[in-house]
């Protein structure tokens, strides 16, 4: 195979993660050529309404997915936490690259960290995730929906909408966006979980051998494993982008640590828990995780806050 296509999205963001996919494969792979097909999707697209409340689930992935069914392209480059738990027929995950930092960030022109905001700050985030969490910790602030690219996000910071925005300090890594704000700080996860597969990308592929063979090079084993549990645990779970769910594993020697959160938008009920178990067992772990949860409630918990964001929020 000399020629590969990345149908990847237009945001900066997505052309970092399809040019860095395509220097590392064609570094590894001597003659090979990797073309970018830029494409916009409905998340794209529809920039108005928060992404909840227009389906969550593929608004990011749908069209790029079709180009690949097409014959248009062979693989394409998310960001692992936009991706399906499930694929169309004739495409499978191919590939989970190495994880930056899992962690979300508060940017501030005035502040410099969570505790530092005043009472009733306003904060940018459309993720019930993040709105849960931060408010469960400050529940004095005041959540404002927030779309758009990461670019537009700050912009809308800058220009006063916001005393503070959330966002994924591994996109503001690599678009080396560290400086574009006065203050930019990471959020420690005992106070936020993140979501599942954060900072890991997810190359996507078409079922094919020779494709599958040419991207193998890209997949992190530690990535694999880890997110493996978190994409088990919301499989189980069925949550998606409408619900306030965050899950976080981390492999550490021979030893898995899993935290994970559900509850209400607003920060007032909540289901935590953690697990810790062995590498080995690490394709069983997402499940149980989610299953003793069921047991506390959490389904009914979701589908509860699934009916108040859609209602009141969103």
């Amino acid at each position: 195979m000399k020629k590969l296509i990345i149908a990847t999205r237009g945001s900066k963001l997505a052309l970092w993660q399809s040019e860095h996919i395509k220097e590392v494969l064609e570094s590894v792979h001597e003659g090979l050529e990797v073309e970018l097909k830029i494409m916009k999707t409905k998340g794209d697209i529809i920039l108005d309404t928060p992404l909840a409340k227009i389906g969550g689930k593929g608004l990011f992935t749908k069209e790029l997915e079709d180009a690949m069914l097409g014959g248009d392209a062979h693989i394409a480059v998310h960001s692992l936490k936009d991706v399906p738990t499930e694929f169309p027929k004739g495409l499978v995950l191919g590939a989970i690259t190495k994880r930056e930092d899992v962690r979300d960030a508060l940017l501030s022109e005035k502040y410099d960290s969570v505790d530092a905001l005043p009472e009733g700050a306003v904060v940018g985030t459309t993720s019930l995730r993040r709105r849960m969490q931060i408010l469960a910790y400050r529940p004095d602030l005041k959540i404002k929906n927030l779309r758009g690219n990461v670019n537009t996000r700050i912009r809308k910071l800058k220009e006063g909408e916001y005393d503070a925005i959330i966002l994924a300090t591994a996109g503001i890594n690599r678009l080396g966006l560290q400086n574009e704000v006065r203050y930019f700080s990471p959020i420690s996860t005992s106070v936020m979980i993140p979501a599942m597969g954060q900072a890991a990308l997810g190359i996507e592929s078409v079922d094919n051998p020779e494709v599958l063979a040419l991207i193998s090079v890209l997949n992190d084993e530690e990535a694999d494993i880890e997110t493996t549990v978190e994409r088990d645990f919301i499989t189980v779970l069925q949550g998606g982008c409408q619900v306030p769910i965050g899950v976080n594993a981390k492999l550490k020697d021979d030893t898995i640590s899993v935290r994970a959160i559900v509850g209400m938008p607003d920060g007032t009920e909540m289901i935590r828990e953690k697990f810790t178990a062995g590498k080995s067992e690490y394709k069983a772990i997402g499940k149980e995780l989610a299953d003793r949860m069921i047991e506390e409630g959490a389904v009914k918990l979701l589908k509860r806050a699934e009916e108040i964001a859609l209602k009141e929020i969103l």
